[in-house]
């Protein structure tokens, strides 16, 4: 009797960690990086507000659920006792078996990932993964509509809005000495130049896509390292295929942003 209470307190702890357990330490997390604001590292800045006031209400239910008795979430539809089965008895012990390994090994996945989230610092998307989710087309991203109608103000680009332009302008003549001042990290590109590359995020780091744009490796430009943030200041210029690049006038390495994406 005694070894059958132990075992059911044990599952009932269990099944409160993998529950409200998991949850609760996700959501401080969240509320942690909120407050610091490195929440931006893993969502868009819109929806900050959003994600820490789920955090919040998690909390508070997870406290709510510590007024109930343990193992109180197992207790429905246990009241009425059904006279076994002939030959079911080894299935169902099958089942169980079955159903507490896929438990266990959920639980313990789960528990990993989420206690790497307390150990490990925040950290934005690197370099080696903006390369690899680099395609042959440019994504189009914000202020795309606007470039195609000719009517935008390109003293408010980012990264993400120029390579747009540099992939998509008909005629680039018209951006031709076209002042910019743009944050990003080296990526590799071809000889004589580098590409000026920053993270653009919609909604959370998931949807996130790299941007590019060609800057000219004039001077000592060519020797950032992959992955170095940099300030590039220059001029959009025309080469002779028709294409757009940037010509710089200065550039200096400088930190990780904050916030590191575009939005």
């Amino acid at each position: 009797m005694a070894d059958q209470l132990a075992y059911q307190r044990r599952r009932a702890l269990a099944s409160r960690w993998l529950g409200v357990g998991l949850a609760t330490v996700v959501a401080v997390v969240t509320l942690g990086l909120g407050v610091t604001g490195r929440l931006t590292l893993y969502v868009s800045p819109e929806t900050v507000w959003f994600a820490c006031a789920a955090a919040a209400l998690t909390v508070a239910v997870a406290v709510w659920s510590c007024t109930l008795p343990l193992g109180a979430e197992d207790d429905h539809g246990h009241e009425h006792a059904h006279a076994p089965v002939h030959g079911t008895d080894a299935v169902a012990s099958r089942r169980r078996t079955a159903a507490a390994a896929a438990t266990v090994s959920g639980g313990v996945i789960a528990s990993g990932v989420v206690l790497a989230g307390l150990v490990l610092p925040p950290a934005s998307l690197s370099a080696e993964l903006a390369m690899s989710r680099a395609g042959e087309t440019a994504a189009l991203f914000a202020g795309a509509e606007d470039v195609s109608l000719g009517v935008a103000d390109t003293t408010t680009f980012g990264v993400g809005e120029w390579s747009t332009v540099f992939a998509t302008a008909t005629r680039p003549e018209t951006y031709d000495g076209a002042p910019v001042t743009l944050t990003g990290f080296v990526t590799p590109s071809d000889a004589g130049r580098l590409n000026l590359t920053r993270m653009v995020i919609t909604h959370c780091v998931i949807d996130a896509q790299p941007a590019s744009v060609p800057v000219d490796t004039t001077g000592d430009v060519g020797a950032y390292d992959t992955g170095q943030w940099i300030e590039v200041a220059g001029t959009v210029r025309v080469d002779e295929g028709g294409g757009l690049r940037i010509e710089p006038t200065s550039v200096k390495k400088i930190a990780e942003p904050k916030d590191p994406y575009e939005h």
